[in-house]
């Protein structure tokens, strides 16, 4: 059926074969995708349909794979940064020789399957579209290349694919995925009663066969014993479903690393509760032999608690779970800092590696030290800013683009003499940084112990450094941007406050958590003549550069209304007046005080802010209810009272802006509440306001606006001429 001419319009009786073909096309492409993969010599394959909004790609058959192959990968996005993606957008073949091109072009799919093997991915065409995608699997690496003959032969079969998906269509059934991946059949279930079996079962060593879905297909007498169930009970199910101490997640990927890679694999397990057996692993493309033996526990392989097997071989699913930690910590890393600290703590630990150094490709092409972890203080000096036609490990990665990996000293020694003094170990993996747009930089780690890296560690780790390297351009953009974020803020805040006679003060400012170091919360303090003062606090609306332009601009009219001698309501109503007139959808909150320490005296007023507090000298605290006007940028013709306030010295004015007290999950009232107390206890007798805004702040979590605090308390009590 999967003939070039058996969908040819001109074949008699087609059109009534037309009508079935939807619903037989699955199995028909089931059909054509054996004798595809059988032709090319590969061991598995698969099919993905275009879903109907064209937006996706969904498995619909696959053969020779294990059935929890399809798990991640039963839908795709087109616009994913996977190999059957790509050759769908593209509409060209893609092909991935090996576990380090695969690193290199799709890191999060070599995360995932960093297993020897190659694969080919082609679009289904029929009718001048794309109905979807043929992948095909080859155990191994292969070269980098394709043979003439072989991408001919993978062309034809997905010419024939699409050609059955187009007709299909046309016939107006397309064919559409099941809600479960149609798993082309492996081996029968069942006990072999064949000769070969009868020779088999005279070993004294176990054996068993799985078919490609994991199940067993034949026991052995002995390898009954020694797993210690009946045959019958073995045969149509996967050993760890049977077995309590196989059911861990560790064999389950040795089998799993089997049958993808095609590559013998062993592992040394405990069947409690004292009996080592040693599995060994022979897989093909029909499926995989087991040898079971029984041994001793695997060098430095201690009983597990609770009776549980254990493994030689590394855990690499525990290590998977460290490593997608580290993917999506990666992802929400915010600066240079971060990178650092999560190689230090999540990579190095995964990998047995010691330290870590972290060089970025600076604006004249020399790579410079931005991160390390593990050296001693002045060691790293020989690679940093080397010349640019130096023969540094991070330089030869970076020129040839491919990672390369030292497994002794003796290695490391005789390529790199110069910089083996930086080896306090015994291997180095060194890893270009790389994006699509640029070289980023490399990434050095570290053993202190010869190392061999398997072709899985090599694959993972070349596919952990694109993402650092996409992280660490992030992060570079990040550290720009708040340095200029900082300078911007440095420039639109004081540098100081003045020093007034008679008023100590202090001051707090708390970015916001998320964003850029930069927001729209202002405060000033204005000295009016000898003896007045103004103070002011506000709160612009959000956290980003555009607040703070705005707050700059609010900051400039305040202090010049206030030098030029308006009271504090006619400051709040120019300052609105303004607002309103200017083009921002932005609105703000203001607190403005004008005091007389001399006689402690003050004026406030408020536009549409939190209310401020007043701590008296015996510590009492109450929060000054004033009225107020509206937020400023609302109404040009708001108007905004003042209230007169008593300061006796050593009474503490404490303004405020609210992320103080909007906190996630609090209730304002309890908040301010809960400040108040706070600053009622704030610092011991005769303590400074500096002390007392240090305790206030203390324990105060980051959040996600910008928080303001400045106190003010008068210190003279004798009188003025100068009234309020």
């Amino acid at each position: 059926m999967c003939d070039e001419d058996s969908t040819a319009d001109g074949v008699p009786g087609a059109r009534r074969a037309t009508a079935a073909v939807g619903r037989r096309a699955l199995q028909e492409l089931g059909v054509c995708l054996t004798g595809a993969v059988s032709g090319l010599g590969a061991y598995g394959g698969g099919v993905y349909l275009l879903d109907p909004d064209g937006e996706a790609l969904e498995l619909a058959v696959f053969t020779g794979l294990p059935p929890q192959f399809a798990g991640p990968w039963r839908r795709i996005r087109v616009d994913a940064p996977v190999g059957v993606a790509e050759a769908v957008r593209e509409r060209e073949l893609v092909w991935v020789g090996d576990t380090q091109e695969m690193a290199r072009r799709y890191p999060r799919t070599a995360l995932i399957l960093p297993y020897r093997l190659a694969f080919a991915c082609l679009p289904l065409e029929g009718d001048g579209r794309v109905h979807g995608a043929l992948f095909v699997n080859w155990a191994g690496s292969r070269p980098g290349s394709l043979a003439a003959d072989e991408r001919d032969r993978l062309r034809a079969a997905a010419s024939v694919l699409g050609r059955v998906l187009a007709h299909a269509a046309a016939a107006g059934e397309p064919v559409r995925t099941a809600d479960e991946a149609l798993v082309l059949p492996g081996l029968p279930h069942g006990q072999d009663r064949t000769s070969e079996h009868a020779t088999l079962a005279r070993l004294p060593e176990g054996v068993c066969a799985l078919g490609v879905d994991g199940r067993v297909t034949l026991a052995t007498p002995a390898a009954a014993a020694l797993l210690g169930a009946a045959a019958d009970v073995l045969l149509g199910r996967a050993l760890w479903q049977v077995l309590p101490w196989l059911d861990d997640p560790v064999y389950e990927e040795r089998y799993r690393a089997a049958a993808m890679s095609r590559q013998p694999t062993a592992f040394t397990v405990l069947r409690p509760p004292d009996r080592w057996l040693s599995f060994q692993l022979y897989p093909d493309v029909s499926g995989i032999t087991v040898r079971i033996t029984e041994t001793g526990p695997a060098p430095g392989v201690a009983p597990p608690p609770g009776g549980r097997g254990g493994s030689g071989a590394p855990a690499r699913l525990d290590g998977y779970y460290h490593v997608l930690h580290l993917v999506g910590a990666l992802a929400r890393a915010t600066g240079v800092r971060d990178i650092v600290r999560l190689i230090a703590d999540e990579l190095l630990p995964v990998f047995g590696a010691a330290r870590a150094v972290l060089l970025a490709v600076e604006a004249d092409g020399r790579l410079r030290v931005i991160g390390a972890h593990g050296y001693r203080p002045g060691a790293l000096e020989l690679i940093d800013r080397p010349a640019a036609d130096a023969r540094t490990p991070g330089t030869l990665a970076l020129a040839t683009g491919a990672p390369f990996f030292l497994e002794s000293r003796q290695e490391i020694e005789r390529r790199y003499p110069r910089h083996a003094t930086l080896a306090q170990g015994s291997a180095w993996a060194v890893l270009p940084l790389l994006t699509p747009q640029r070289r980023v930089g490399a990434c050095v780690l570290s053993y202190d112990a010869p190392h061999r890296f398997g072709a899985e560690e090599r694959a993972t780790l070349t596919a952990l450094a694109d993402l650092i390297a996409q992280a660490l351009t992030r992060a570079r953009q990040y550290d720009t941007a708040s340095g200029l974020a900082r300078d911007l803020q440095d420039a639109l805040l004081p540098h100081r406050l003045p020093r007034i006679p008679g008023l100590e003060t202090a001051v707090r400012y708390l970015p916001a958590a998320e964003g850029l170091a930069v927001g729209g919360d202002f405060y000033d303090l204005i000295a009016l003549d000898h003896h007045r003062v103004a103070a002011v606090v506000g709160d612009i609306q959000g956290h980003n550069a555009p607040a703070a332009a705005l707050m700059g601009q609010i900051r400039t009219a305040v202090r010049a209304h206030a030098s030029g001698g308006a009271d504090p309501r006619r400051v709040l109503a120019l300052t609105n007046r303004l607002l309103t007139a200017l083009d921002t959808e932005l609105l703000a909150s203001a607190a403005y005080v004008r005091l007389d320490p001399r006689r402690n005296r003050a004026l406030l007023a408020r536009a549409g802010h939190p209310h401020p507090l007043l701590r008296h000298a015996d510590g009492r605290v109450e929060a000054l209810h004033a009225p107020g006007g509206m937020l400023l940028g609302i109404d040009p013709k708001a108007a905004y009272p003042h209230t007169r306030l008593g300061l006796p010295a050593g009474t503490t004015l404490a303004l405020y802006t609210d992320g103080l007290t909007d906190l996630p999950g609090t209730d304002p009232d309890h908040a301010l509440t809960v400040l108040a107390r706070r600053l009622s206890g704030a610092g011991g007798p005769g303590a400074s306001l500096d002390e007392i805004a240090d305790a206030l702040l203390q324990d105060h979590p980051a959040g996600t606006d910008d928080t303001t605090l400045l106190l003010l308390r008068p210190t003279e009590t004798e009188a003025g001429p100068h009234p309020v």
